[in-house]
Parts: C-alpha cells; structure tokens; sequence
C-alpha cells in the first residue's frame, strides 16, 4: 500500500453514499407528512424504501471499516503509534456525534465511534476470519431485520477489503469486479421483486393488516439492503474504470473528501431550510426531494471551490488536528516560479 497516496475511488464512494443518506434523513428532520394513496408522493415513497433505504448507509458504514483498515497501516508504516491516533479520532468523533446527536436523533457518529472502539481488536485478526465472520454475522443480522446490529459486520467487511487491497489497481480486477457486480444485480432484482409484493397501497392508515404489511415490507428491505449496496458500489467501481465517468462525476469526489463537513452540513442546512420556510409538518415527500437536490447543489459547489484553495475540510481538518496534536496547514501550497 503506498502511505502517501490517497484512494480517489473511496472518496467517490463516500460522496455517492451522501447523496442518498439525505434522501431518508431529511424525512424524519423535517416530520414529512405520509402520502396519499395512488399519488406521485407514494411512488416516491415507495422508490425511497426500495432503492435508497437502508442502501446507502451501508455503503457509508462499510467505507468507514476500510478507512479504519488504511488509518491504521499507513499511520504504523509511518512509524507511528496508529492505535493511539485512531483512539484519539473516534474520541473526536464521538464528541461530534454528540453535538449532532442534540439535532439529529438518528446520526451515525456516535455509533461509529462505539462500534470503532469494538472492531479495533480485529485489525490484526486474519483477513479470512474478517470475512467469514463479517459476512455470517451480517447474514444473521440481516435476517432478523436488524438494522443497527448490521453496523460491526460491515465494518469487519470494510476492514477484510482493505486487508486484501480490494481498491488497489482496480484496473487490473475489471473481469472480476463485473462478475461480482451482475451476480449482484441478479441477486438484487430478486430481492426487490420480493420486497415490492408487499409495498403498502394504502397511506394515512391505521388499519392493523396495513401497518403489519408495511412492516414486513421494511423489515425485508432492510434484509436485502447489503445485496444491493454492493451492487451499487460494483457499479460505480466499473463506472469511475472510465476517465469521461471520473471527469462527469468529479463532483462526488470533492462531496466526498469532505464526507464528515457535508455530512453534518446536511443536517444544518435541513433545520435552516426548515426554519426559514416553515416546512416542519408542513413538507411533502417530492418536496423533501426537490430540498435535497437544492442542497446537493449548495454542497457540491462549495466543496469544490473550497478543495481548491484548501488541503481539508473545516470539519476535517479540525478533526486531523486533535487526531495528531497538531497544527496542520490548511491551505494548499502555490508553486512558485522561479524567475531566475
């Protein structure tokens, strides 16, 4: 593993799981309002807890065990203690958590932070149990529909990839990489078709057989949520093979780099939105979204323009700065011409 050398690819991956975790957060920060039966609203209802519910969250949790996988390594190739900075940044990001937590009931800071404290013991665990484990208590978990508990598996997943160097010289991987995305798809579609039966028709209520469908209808999308979060992530693997599709999509990488700011950003711009449009209670599903995609737009900008003058993100870079004690550079160094 090069130590000096950052993975684009995963930078990609974490700004894509941004743009769907939004999608559902935004529902519950703002009291959307159930839909109406037989309306553009509940197609959009439907859409969200069949393609992005419990989808991109995973790809998010699964990129964080990878991250802790690399920290480690690359801090210890360095020859530093990476035990000690990686327990110095999950303090760090507890204490974010924490914050966040006062506006956000369901963030995940808090719970990576815990659960990073968890894993730590199997960063020297042997790559096959990393995977054997993760992959069987993830199955287990999913089976009993829970969502929480899924959190250490894709974790330990994120850790195995990183031990067999899965996003190193995906070049080279292609023929692989598109068998486990189409047997990913196929798995996918089947699964979707078996949630989709029982997709509630009716909203707004509260007859018990349609309370007990919906449940059933998301206890199986949180089920089959990995199978298609791995399907999603092949994808976008295959895609970004492509310079047109990495130049397209240069955006994500920016929204990536600074996943932390732009996470809780999200959260702060919801409440402001909220705030100053009176939308608490008063918002529907298609008008969530149309806030989410003017957020992307405030978001992607601003990250941008600010990687372009800056090393991190604000959040980021005060979070490297507690993580080793130090001070560092924020702006981006200009290369001087010599005019000798």
């Amino acid at each position: 593993m090069d130590v000096g050398k950052r993975i684009d690819l995963l930078d990609y991956l974490r700004g894509f799981a941004l743009i769907g975790i939004i999608l559902v957060n935004i529902i519950p920060l703002l009291s959307v309002k159930l839909p109406s039966p037989h309306t553009i609203e509940a197609f959009y209802w439907r859409f969200l807890y069949l393609f992005v519910e419990g989808r991109f969250y995973t790809i998010f949790t699964f990129l964080f065990g990878v991250g802790f996988y690399i920290f480690i390594t690359r801090a210890n190739a360095k020859g530093r203690n990476g035990y000690v900075l990686f327990l110095r940044r999950i303090i760090a990001l507890f204490i974010m958590g924490l914050v966040h937590v006062r506006f956000h009931p369901g963030e995940a800071l808090t719970v990576y932070a815990i659960c990073g404290l968890i894993i730590l013991p199997f960063y020297k665990a042997n790559r096959v149990v990393n995977l054997v484990f993760g992959t069987a208590m993830l199955i287990v978990m999913g089976i009993f529909s829970f969502k929480l508990f899924m959190v250490i598996p894709l974790m330990l997943l994120g850790i195995a990839a990183g031990q067999y160097h899965v996003f190193e010289e995906l070049s080279k991987k292609r023929n692989k990489v598109i068998l486990f995305t189409s047997i990913m798809f196929g798995l996918s579609i089947l699964g979707l078709i078996y949630q989709y039966q029982y997709a509630p028709g009716v909203f707004r209520n509260g007859a018990e057989i349609d309370f007990k469908k919906m449940q059933q209808f998301l206890s199986i999308g949180i089920s089959i949520g990995p199978i298609i979060s791995a399907f999603y992530v092949g994808l976008l693997v295959l895609l970004l093979q492509s310079s047109f599709f990495q130049k397209v999509l240069s955006p994500l990488k920016s929204y990536g780099r600074m996943a932390l700011t732009n996470y809780i950003s999200q959260t702060a711009l919801i409440y402001l939105a909220g705030n100053m449009l009176n939308l608490f209670n008063n918002i529907t599903f298609i008008q969530s979204l149309y806030l989410c995609l003017t957020i992307y737009i405030i978001q992607f900008m601003f990250s941008t323009i600010w990687l372009h003058f800056f090393q991190y993100g604000p959040l980021e870079w005060i979070w490297r700065m507690v993580t080793y004690l130090e001070i560092p550079p924020l702006r981006k160094r200009t290369k001087t011409i010599s005019c000798d």
